[in-house]
């Protein structure tokens, strides 16, 4: 199975040896993916919609899985019994979505080692939210394909006390800010020019909102600025 850029860089932040739960799975890829190269011996591909969980089901068959991946009907976690998977996958949907699937799913997330998330937006939100409920970041990566930015991370259980996010590794990652990842950077350099672009296309029009707006583009402009300073220092 041949991964997308994006997929594959999801598949690639699961640890050896898990037993999957990819929610929203859609065509099963990621869980084909994970045990046709030995990472997962198992996993369980898992979708609220029965169209794309029989899609999932067919390719599942066609490559001979069927033993290995259980591809079940579910909404988030739901169908999921505590203890039946140690990893959960959540990648391609929106960030406010992926924290109701945390919340509602507590009960099977006790017995989990790891979650691979990967929000399609409100990023800075998850991170908030998994910094709330005890968790840390012990991996992250961000690619760029067909013209879009996808960052995406390996959360566990934190054993001890975590340091508090600043504002901007809640917006921009804290591990791949210390990594200086080059796509971030990148990611930065547009940020940057983009938003210099609407201060001055903003410049000199009447009307308080967009007073208001220029004001909130100057402060993400400088935290921009800052972390693109940071990702390029020696």
């Amino acid at each position: 199975m041949e991964l997308s850029k994006r997929l594959a860089a999801v598949a690639g932040l699961v640890s050896a040896g898990r037993t999957a739960a990819d929610i929203g799975t859609d065509h099963g890829y990621i869980p084909i993916y994970l045990v046709e190269s030995g990472i997962c011996p198992k996993a369980f591909a898992m979708d609220v919609r029965k169209g794309p969980l029989e899609r999932a089901r067919e390719h599942i068959t066609g490559h001979g899985l069927g033993n290995y991946i259980e591809t079940r009907l579910s909404d988030g976690l739901s169908a999921l019994t505590p203890g039946e998977a140690d990893c959960m996958i959540a990648a391609g949907m929106g960030g406010n979505l992926i924290i109701r699937i945390l919340e509602e799913g507590r009960e099977a997330l006790s017995q989990m080692e790891e979650c691979i998330l990967q929000p399609q937006s409100e990023i800075t939100k998850v991170r908030a939210y998994l910094e709330t409920n005890g968790y840390v970041s012990v991996r992250e990566d961000m690619v760029y394909e067909d013209g879009k930015y996808y960052p995406m991370m390996k959360m566990q259980k934190a054993s001890g006390a975590v340091k508090a996010y600043t504002e901007m590794e809640y917006r921009y990652g804290r591990l791949l800010l210390e990594q200086k990842h080059p796509v971030l950077k990148e990611f930065l350099e547009r940020e940057v020019a983009g938003k210099e672009k609407i201060l001055r296309d903003l410049a000199g029009r009447p009307g308080s909102r967009i007073r208001e707006r220029e004001e909130e583009l100057r402060a993400e402009l400088l935290l921009a600025q800052e972390a693109y300073a940071q990702v390029t220092e020696e």
